[in-house]
């Protein structure tokens, strides 16, 4: 026997040594090996707020007496949260990833992959024409027929855009009663179908007796707004983006063999207030404060001055996502522009009763619930409102069913580590 091969003899008895059960680490305590070292990626678009402690709640005078927002001492987590408010061609790509799925289990044939009812992937790589009269014949039931046809060729019923998808219910599953008596996990599986498309018409619903018609048509058509927050859309349209939006990293993610992350989600009353103050705790703006006008008299936010001014201060509908200055953490219109969906129900006494620590009241209404519960916590005021309701401690809400012009949303995720100074 060659030396070579006595070489290759003893690498093979070495490794086979290593990789036995309970050898390689000589009966000790060493955890499982073989994980590599992990850092929390920064996700695209997004900045990151680190934790800290700070007062929440009303900083200024309550003008309103509505005592809906009581100050407080409470601590958050760090997270990352969008530098922008999702602009309508970040959602545009949401609509058509829908859109396109559907199209392509219709076609079938070489837009699945391992096709069958129980193993059915679309094959995102073939091509869908759409101005083919043949393919357009195949997605007939995407469109708009007959009587609801307004022009000869086809238009794509946004009705049938519909995203559907499954969450698991953690807060139900974690109540005592169902620790001491367990039921199947199926019983905290939720269903969602939610329609994706925005309601364009709230711009002229919004506003009686005010010509809002070419906003209607074109906001979030026209590629002239590419760049402007979404708006229209409801909380169950947010929440389905962002489910949809982890579903769309972490299935990259795990096509490369790489650990998913945790969900993108709405940010939670608390985290939208201490991201908005960008480190500076008992100012009311963004910006800092007191004021609303620079040391040159420059409006600083997109909203409503001077009794209805609205150009005023630079803008008139919504303006573009990153106009105006950032605050100190990088994020750009906390104040001003749209208003912004958060995960927390409202409650009018809600601060007497939360936690310190990471604060949190989640409520997923159903559709059967008294208007109450449906309530939801939108905060940053907009650009037809009044300077009052830019004040970041100010509280606003809306049914979480409806869909307004002057309402949007950013995305946050949980920085998964102490800090993103330990790596």
């Amino acid at each position: 026997m060659t030396a070579k091969q006595l070489w290759i003899i003893g690498g093979v008895v070495l490794l086979t040594a290593l990789s036995s059960c309970g050898v390689s680490d000589r009966g000790e305590l060493i955890g499982v090996q073989g994980r590599r070292p992990w850092f929390h990626r920064q996700p695209y678009g997004m900045v990151y707020v680190p934790s800290g402690t700070y007062h929440m709640g009303q900083s200024d005078q309550d003008i309103l007496y509505a005592l809906t927002n009581r100050p407080r001492q409470v601590s958050i987590h760090g997270f990352y949260m969008d530098a922008t408010e999702i602009t309508n061609n970040e959602y545009r790509q949401f609509v058509y990833w829908v859109r396109d799925s559907i199209a392509h289990k219709l076609l079938a044939g070489d837009h699945l992959e391992n096709e069958g009812e129980d193993n059915e992937h679309i094959n995102w790589r073939a091509r869908i024409d759409w101005q083919d009269m043949e393919v357009q014949d195949m997605l007939a039931d995407m469109a708009y027929q007959g009587k609801d046809k307004l022009t000869g060729g086809f238009e794509l019923n946004i009705s049938k855009l519909i995203y559907r998808y499954k969450w698991y219910d953690m807060h139900e599953a974690a109540k005592l009663e169902n620790k001491l008596n367990p039921k199947p996990r199926s019983t905290f599986i939720r269903e969602e179908a939610v329609a994706v498309y925005p309601d364009t018409l709230c711009w002229i619903r919004d506003f009686s007796y005010s010509f809002n018609d070419p906003m209607a048509v074109a906001y979030f058509f026209h590629p002239a707004y590419d760049d402007y927050p979404v708006v229209g859309v409801s909380w169950k349209q947010a929440q389905a983006f962002c489910h949809w939006r982890t579903e769309y990293l972490n299935s990259w993610l795990r096509k490369y063999g790489e650990p998913t992350l945790v969900p993108f989600r709405l940010p939670t009353e608390a985290e939208w207030e201490y991201a908005a103050h960008g480190g500076r705790h008992h100012n009311p703006y963004p910006w800092g404060g007191p004021y609303l006008r620079n040391s040159k008299g420059c409006f600083l936010a997109n909203f409503k001055p001077l009794r209805g001014n609205y150009t005023e201060d630079g803008g008139f509908y919504p303006v573009r996502a990153d106009k105006y200055f950032p605050n100190d953490y990088g994020l750009y219109n906390m104040a001003g522009n749209v208003a912004e969906w958060t995960s927390t129900a409202y409650d009018e006494v809600l601060n007497a009763y939360l936690d310190d620590l990471n604060p949190y009241y989640y409520y997923d209404a159903k559709d059967d619930d008294p208007m109450t519960k449906k309530r939801k916590v939108i905060k940053g005021g907009s650009w037809k409102d009044v300077g009052y309701f830019l004040q970041i401690p100010s509280r606003a809400y809306e049914y979480q069913d409806t869909a307004k012009s002057y309402i949007g949303f950013r995305c946050v995720m949980t920085f998964m580590g102490r800090s993103i100074n330990d790596f």
